[in-house]
């Protein structure tokens, strides 16, 4: 069962997918029962991730529901195998919000990440002094030693990035670049780092401009994930004043990855960004 019986998020992407492939087999939950001698609250619990599947249920379920894809088999038959695992997160796990354990756990199981920050650097981008100036100005009071380790482990989530883990894609406002949130010396740092960041061959940094700021207003902030070859959003998280919602209906999915493709054509481009950020550090020095 996973930790506290709380469905994990890899016990819930479990669950989620072997409903669809149910509805989509036309079976009930009594008939899944019966393919794994089980009772149907069992399925229930199964498919809701407050109980992780075995490996064999889920290759007989997959059976049951007409699936033969290797690969998807083999994608489920992996989440099954590990979603009891500890990820290094949860050594912090005393200073983290659950919500946030289930943002950092779709961080580091995903193939493409891509956020969208209308107002802020986003965390795999930030250096640890613009991360502290930043949480420590959020709306919750932390205490020093708490302050951190939340760094530490925003620091400890960039390595997914560093290590060419996964494909990262950031846009952000242009009002994050040319107005600085944080001091003179760390929004500097910043800017640099960033610059430093977009090198990297799985790392794209687009910079939205001051004139789409309507587009500010309509989409708020977002994180979408995808856990295969293909940039298929599989998830999304949207950051809130008391935590972080995970959204994982097809209809929201599918809205998301529209509102971030609309946010990528209004945005300059890679380049354009790095020219606007460069003329910024020449701004502030010249000051």
């Amino acid at each position: 069962m996973p930790a506290g019986g709380r469905p994990t998020v890899r016990s819930r992407r479990l669950g989620t997918a072997l409903r669809q492939y149910r509805h989509a087999a036309k079976l009930d939950q009594p008939q899944a029962a019966e393919v794994i001698a089980a009772s149907q609250a069992r399925v229930s619990r199964l498919e809701s991730g407050h109980v992780t599947a075995r490996v064999i249920e889920v290759r007989l379920l997959l059976d049951a529901y007409g699936v033969t894809d290797p690969e998807v088999r083999a994608k489920l038959e992996d989440l099954a195998k590990h979603s009891k695992n500890r990820g290094w997160w949860l050594e912090h796990a005393e200073h983290l919000r659950p919500d946030y354990v289930d943002h950092i756990a779709l961080e580091d199981d995903a193939t493409y990440i891509r956020t969208w920050q209308p107002t802020l650097v986003p965390g795999l981008l930030q250096t640890p002094a613009y991360a502290e100036a930043i949480i420590a100005a959020g709306t919750d009071t932390v205490a020093p030693e708490v302050l951190e380790q939340l760094v530490k482990v925003r620091e400890a989530r960039q390595a997914k990035i560093e290590e060419g883990g996964a494909s990262y894609a950031a846009i952000f406002w242009e009002a994050a670049v040319v107005h600085p949130f944080v001091s003179v010396e760390t929004h500097r740092e910043q800017l640099s780092a960033i610059l430093e960041i977009a090198k990297r061959k799985n790392v794209t940094v687009q910079v939205l401009p001051l004139s789409a700021g309507v587009l500010v207003a309509a989409i708020p902030a977002f994180s979408s994930f995808s856990f295969d070859a293909e940039p298929t959003v599989e998830a999304v998280t949207m950051e809130n004043l008391r935590g972080t919602s995970v959204l994982e209906a097809p209809e929201d999915l599918a809205a998301y990855g529209n509102a971030f493709d609309l946010l990528r054509s209004a945005a300059l481009s890679p380049e354009a960004s790095a020219r606007l950020i460069r003329g910024a550090l020449r701004s502030m020095k010249e000051d």
